[in-house]
């Protein structure tokens, strides 16, 4: 029987279309292994959202140390890097994230000595597949592919094309199939959730999610990235959801600049005043919600005074994640043909003072829950023989004990990182019945 290993690299999409390959290849008779040493072939999935260096150095990592072995690049592949990676491959496998379907093909073709190129742009479901999860009790549900908006700066749409939302009815079933499998947590993923059905003519996000919270059962669902552009015209409807037990609170939206003539450039299509007003109006509504947020620093034409703007957004909306990058041009991009006179040092400087400023806001955020008692469903294995559990806000927390994943587990919060929240099972805490919970401020000051 022939052997496959896979190998995911960037987003939770990638990681979902990676456990459809899976899945489609088992379902053809291979055998999917979790060790490059036991592989016969071997698949690369890669993003190129952030540029194709790490995409390029995994290939070449993989080629070096197997030479002999079958190669199949999948994933965020754009022409631009077809020629390096036939340097680093002249018989590599081929096939973009909308060809994910013809993974046992491009598999049989290798075997054979043939290397398959399938690169069209085609509109190919994403549910309702066979798929084996790399997370026992995480199912991964893409609602759309490919993006609305053109940012500068991005290279999703060329490689993703147009948004394709699927069917509601497609998504709910296979929520469905997740939960019967034992899964706890959905996660909803594309490249802008906030732009489902707007290919429909509505944006309907809520009103899936509405569907999504009828469904039986004990789960909760994470809610992946929204462009703040598309939030407005559904907040009220957004943060009514929310209210719900079956949401995660927690709310992923990417502001990427704290200038609106930045933002401009950038062709954000929102002001940071909106943004500001979506995590005023989700805070004052849906308690303790944990906000998410994507930066990009050094922007072609970006001013000292601009990124002080930037500083000065972080420090008064104190987000408890940020995704901070420096900017490197994409290319195609609008953003690419810029003149992009910021230094790779000045990038690096400025990544490094809102890294800074970030990470005494974060342990200040997550300070704030020492004490707090509640449940945690476990989800993941951590390090040093402990496991990793979310709160009802998606809090990370760490605790030690003999779990399985999927546990139900009562905690209390005994001290907090940048990163996490570090807790007791109870019974084996120290007594905090006298503490509260300091309330996230829910006003922008």
């Amino acid at each position: 029987m022939t052997k496959v290993y896979i190998q995911t690299m960037g987003c939770s999409a990638n990681l979902a279309e990676s456990e459809l390959m899976m899945g489609l290849l088992q379902e053809a008779g291979f055998q999917i292994v979790d060790d490059l040493e036991y592989s016969d072939v071997n698949v690369v999935n890669i993003c190129t959202v952030k540029g194709n260096y790490n995409a390029l150095r995994e290939i070449r990592k993989i080629t070096e140390q197997y030479p002999k072995k079958k190669l199949v690049v999948a994933g965020c592949i754009t022409k631009e890097l077809i020629s390096p990676i036939r340097k680093l491959s002249q018989d590599a496998a081929l096939i973009n994230t909308h060809n994910f379907h013809r993974i046992v093909y491009a598999v049989e073709e290798s075997m054979h000595g043939n290397a398959l190129e399938a690169l069209t742009q085609e509109r190919e479901l994403k549910v309702g597949k066979p798929k084996i999860r790399t997370n026992r009790v995480i199912g991964i549900v893409p609602i759309a592919s490919g993006c609305d908006d053109s940012c500068s700066y991005c290279s999703v749409k060329l490689i993703k094309g147009n948004i394709f939302s699927y069917p509601e009815e497609y998504i709910v079933k296979e929520i469905e199939k997740n939960l019967a499998h034992g899964c706890r947590e959905i996660w909803l993923t594309s490249q802008d959730n906030g732009a489902y059905g707007i290919d429909k003519g509505e944006r309907k996000l809520a009103k899936l999610l509405d569907k999504i919270m009828k469904i039986d059962g004990n789960f909760k669902v994470r809610l992946g990235m929204l462009n703040p552009r598309h939030v407005p015209e559904m907040i009220d409807h957004l943060i009514q959801i929310y209210q719900d037990e079956k949401m995660f609170k927690f709310l992923h939206i990417p502001v990427e600049a704290g200038n609106n003539e930045v933002l401009g450039k950038m062709k954000r299509k929102y002001t940071v005043f909106q943004f500001k007003d979506i995590v005023k109006k989700f805070r004052r509504y849906v308690k303790n919600i944990t906000i998410a947020t994507d930066m990009i620093v050094g922007f072609p034409g970006e001013t000292e005074a601009q990124f002080h703007d930037t500083l000065e957004l972080v420090q008064e909306v104190k987000p408890d994640i940020i995704n901070i990058a420096r900017f490197s041009p994409r290319p195609n991009t609008s953003a690419s043909k810029m003149k992009d006179a910021i230094s790779g040092d000045k990038k690096k400087d400025r990544s490094r003072v809102l890294t800074e400023l970030f990470n005494s806001i974060a342990l200040k955020n997550n300070q704030k829950w020492i004490g707090w008692k509640g449940k945690i469903i476990i989800d993941e294995h951590g390090k040093n023989s402990t496991f990793v559990g979310r709160n009802f806000a998606y809090k990370p927390v760490i605790v030690k004990g003999d779990f399985q994943l999927g546990d139900e587990v009562e905690v209390t919060v005994q001290d907090a990182t940048n990163y996490d929240l570090r807790a007791e099972v109870n019974g084996n805490a120290e007594d905090h019945s006298n503490q509260e919970l300091i309330q996230i401020s829910t006003s922008l000051t």
